[in-house]
């Protein structure tokens, strides 16, 4: 049966639709048109959604954990109460993210979240949950120099053998793995990487600009949290965040709760990167919408007070949800709301190579939706055709 969804607009993302009518059947858009140029005359369910706007719904691909629980945690029960918190903020599709660990740790959770992507387990119904689309493999490639809270113990240098070994773990569901271009042997893995289809990001490095060029030669063309992590800006030596937000070819992440980057670095780096490059993250953590506390990342335990998570003085991801960051974007680079939509959905999803599917709403896309106020905020969630 065809479900027919009525909003007073609609963001596709990259246009805007008036009195929006989207027909959906077994869970993919069939027709997107508008009360002005058409009359619903198809007989299905109709769902009005009244003064609410349409959008696609988001895509986080760096997120730890959410709900109390961590991603490496990777059991049904787990994951599904990542999910089901993402769902209520908007969010329709994800990529769990990997912490740096001990490499038996991170094969075994690589392994059952390949199981949780492929939907092999009895409980995997996500008629209400977001669905994970593949991998996001942080650590442990990175420079000791720029590791964050990243276990010092468990940084790796990059090793064609050892990524091998977590790309078979993960059943080839790697879809980002973050890498530091300037540590040895780096530029030959990223190439071997960047072949099976995976999107390099640069991060958690103290490269230079010659050394991020040669990253970026090799295949690397995304950066990871943008400025966290990264070699700071000089006018000597630009370094790798000089050649991120200065390269036209590579589209770069952002935590944009205002902790992690000065809302005027957001709108900074908004203007560097354009409304085609840039992309909305959380790195949010287990912690994230459960208050003040202790709560595990990975192998190691971070202490969150209001906003701010620490692990021994250090930022340990957030506690940002997608949603807010959309609307935090709106204030601090003083984005419309319909462009901010696009650096949560249609660029993600071009990042990771999915954007036939998902990240916007077109004929022959999924039927993921968040329903927002002209604000921004999340009133409802629709996933696969489903309120």
């Amino acid at each position: 049966m065809k479900t027919i969804f009525l909003a007073s607009k609609l963001f596709t993302p990259t246009e805007s639709v008036e009195k929006a009518i989207v027909i959906v059947e077994d869970g993919r858009i069939v027709e997107v048109t508008s009360r002005d140029q058409s009359e619903v005359t198809i007989t299905g369910k109709v769902v009005d959604l009244g003064d609410k706007i349409l959008v696609p719904g988001f895509l986080d691909i760096h997120i730890h954990g959410n709900g109390g629980h961590d991603i490496m945690e990777a059991t049904p029960d787990a994951l599904a109460a990542v999910e089901r918190s993402l769902a209520k903020h908007g969010v329709t599709s994800y990529l769990p993210t990997t912490v740096t660990a001990a490499v038996d740790r991170t094969v075994d959770s690589l392994q059952k979240l390949a199981d949780a992507i492929e939907g092999t387990h009895p409980s995997w119904d996500r008629s209400d949950r977001a669905v994970p689309l593949g991998l996001h493999l942080e650590g442990p490639f990175i420079s000791h120099a720029k590791k964050g809270v990243h276990p010092p113990e468990y940084i790796q240098e990059p090793s064609i053998e050892l990524f091998e070994k977590f790309w078979n773990a993960a059943r080839g569901h790697v879809k980002v793995m973050t890498v530091a271009p300037e540590t040895k042997n780096a530029p030959a893995m990223i190439a071997d990487a960047t072949e099976k289809g995976v999107c390099v990001s640069l991060g958690h490095s103290n490269a230079t600009c010659e050394e991020t060029e040669a990253g970026i030669k090799a295949g690397g063309r995304h950066a990871t949290h943008t400025f966290n992590a990264m070699r700071t800006l000089d006018h000597h030596e630009p370094g790798i965040l000089g050649t991120t937000l200065s390269n036209s070819r590579m589209t770069a992440e952002i935590i944009a709760d205002g902790i992690h980057v000065h809302p005027d670095m957001v709108r900074l780096f908004v203007r560097a990167k354009g409304l085609d490059h840039a992309v909305l993250i959380t790195d949010g953590i287990s912690a994230t919408g459960m208050g003040d506390g202790r709560f595990m990342l990975g192998s190691f335990e971070v202490e969150v007070k209001g906003e701010r998570a620490e692990a021994n003085g250090v930022l340990a991801g957030s506690v940002l949800t997608l949603d807010r960051a959309v609307r935090n974007v709106m204030k601090f680079a003083g984005c419309k709301l319909q462009e901010a939509v696009r650096l949560a959905t249609l660029n993600p999803a071009r990042v990771i190579g999915v954007s036939d599917r998902k990240g916007k709403i077109a004929p022959g896309a999924d039927a993921d939706f968040a329903v927002l106020t002209s604000s921004g905020e999340v009133v409802r969630t629709i996933l696969a055709g489903r309120v």
